[in-house]
């Protein structure tokens, strides 16, 4: 609902360094979309994020995701769970195209501590490739952990590992430090 928050802590797993906090505010909820704003603590880097109702992202910023991202959930969630995404994402500024397939799997159910509490989980692991429509051969290859938790409907942590054209370029990990409900 409007108001709910979670703030996360971002970590640089290759330097072993805290990044950056992040605060997401959801700011409006339809019966398909759910609009968030974030703020980035210590900079000035803000943004809007605009998901379906099952956490998948349909724009940010100047992208676009059609349908969506396919990085949310997909209910009901259970162990051994699958599902398969495809999707083309467009830069609106600067026309850059790219197209997505990956697949998702619920690997455990378990429980997970962090600052902000402790939380049943659902962990789901995902991979997936960006290709770059203009030069198929550019590619962006992700693997990702997200450990969901139904009670604060979002993620508690997400593990991501980043890899253009073969090579590692970022390995970030985000964890749940606050959360919030807004107002009924």
């Amino acid at each position: 609902m409007p108001g709910d928050n979670w703030t996360y802590e971002t970590r640089d797993e290759i330097l072993g360094t805290v990044k950056s906090t992040r605060t997401s505010v959801v700011t409006e909820v339809t019966p398909k979309e759910i609009s968030t704003r974030f703020t980035v603590s210590g900079n000035n880097n803000s943004g809007n994020v605009v998901f379906d109702r099952l956490w998948n992202r349909m724009s940010r910023d100047d992208w676009r995701y059609t349908p969506n991202d396919g990085t949310g959930i997909k209910l009901p969630l259970a162990v051994g769970k699958t599902w398969s995404f495809k999707n083309n994402n467009v830069n609106s500024t600067n026309g850059a195209s790219w197209t997505q397939s990956g697949t998702s799997k619920v690997t455990a159910q378990e429980s997970m501590t962090t600052k902000a509490g402790t939380f049943d989980v659902f962990k789901i692991e995902t991979s997936l490739i960006n290709r770059n429509v203009a030069n198929p051969a550019k590619s962006i290859q992700l693997t990702s952990e997200t450990w969901y938790a139904p009670a604060v409907n979002h993620w508690v942590k997400r593990t991501y590992v980043r890899r253009q054209d073969g090579h590692l370029t970022d390995s970030t990990s985000e964890t749940l430090t606050a959360y919030g409900r807004g107002h009924q």
